[in-house]
């Protein structure tokens, strides 16, 4: 009976950690295997502890080419995406005109439409403008899909926003630019920050748009999927478990600043 009560108890904690475990194992298999040394081309079984893939991680012909090329795409997709959801998240807020319905409609489509629609779509749209794909298309592309979710994101916060905190500086003598720069953007700061990492990550993880309108340029995970059919260099767990930590750092440095501000507060 102890036994009973105490598993009724902590059961929502075990649920958790059991659910956090299975999402983090694909990750913890990935750091696992960077260690690894194979025998043969592929990297699916443990053979040998070894530092050598993590002494040399661009030992792979034009893999950190294809990596820089997915990282300029992220970085670039992310600010144009973040900028101009910002500015149609406000809008759909605080504005009415007409179509406003049909325009918030439009806006959730990229997410529900199946990608390999939306990638087919984008195709015939270059090709019919005679664009040449390649970098360009694929960060108009990264763009266009990334856009929903920035809007969803910061149009959650504007909402939530109470508008006596603007009047409150309009009746300061604060103008316009002063109070959305001092008031509303860092209270929708949380909401652009939220659209924007999550923007980074899925422009930097796409593969179909990327590979219906890529052209001649490879990406990163274009550079993981050709190498799969030859073989998978230890070198690409080494980049995996690099992003991977470097997320989990910035999560952890954003964990420490908001809690230091709130012992400030």
């Amino acid at each position: 009976m102890p036994f009973v009560t105490w598993l009724k108890r902590h059961l929502v904690v075990i649920a958790g950690l059991l659910t956090l475990s299975y999402l983090l194992l694909p990750n913890i298999i990935v750091t696992v295997f960077s260690f690894n040394k194979p025998k043969g081309r592929f990297n699916y079984q443990w053979q040998q502890f070894s530092t050598d893939a993590w002494k040399d991680p661009c030992g792979v012909a034009d893999m950190c080419g294809s990596l820089s090329i997915s990282l300029q795409i992220a970085v670039w997709a992310t600010i144009g995406a973040s900028v101009l959801g910002t500015m149609i998240a406000f809008a759909l807020v605080r504005y009415r005109f007409r179509a406003r319905g049909a325009v918030n409609s439009l806006i959730f489509l990229p997410m529900a439409m199946p990608e390999v629609v939306m990638a087919a779509s984008l195709l015939t749209l270059f090709l019919n403008m005679g664009a040449q794909l390649g970098f360009m298309t694929i960060l108009i592309a990264h763009i266009m899909f990334c856009l929903s979710f920035v809007v969803t994101a910061v149009k959650a916060r504007v909402m939530s926003m109470d508008p006596r905190l603007e009047e409150a500086a309009r009746d300061l003598y604060a103008g316009p630019a002063q109070t959305f720069l001092r008031v509303t953007l860092p209270i929708a700061a949380p909401g652009i920050a939220a659209g924007a990492l999550l923007s980074f990550a899925l422009s930097f993880d796409d593969f179909i748009i990327t590979n219906f309108n890529a052209g001649s340029t490879v990406t990163f995970p274009m550079f993981v999927w050709g190498s799969a059919q030859r073989g998978t260099p230890v070198q690409i767990n080494v980049i995996g478990t690099a992003m991977f930590l470097v997320a989990v750092l910035f999560v952890l440095v954003s964990m420490l600043i908001t809690n230091r501000r709130k012992q400030k507060a």
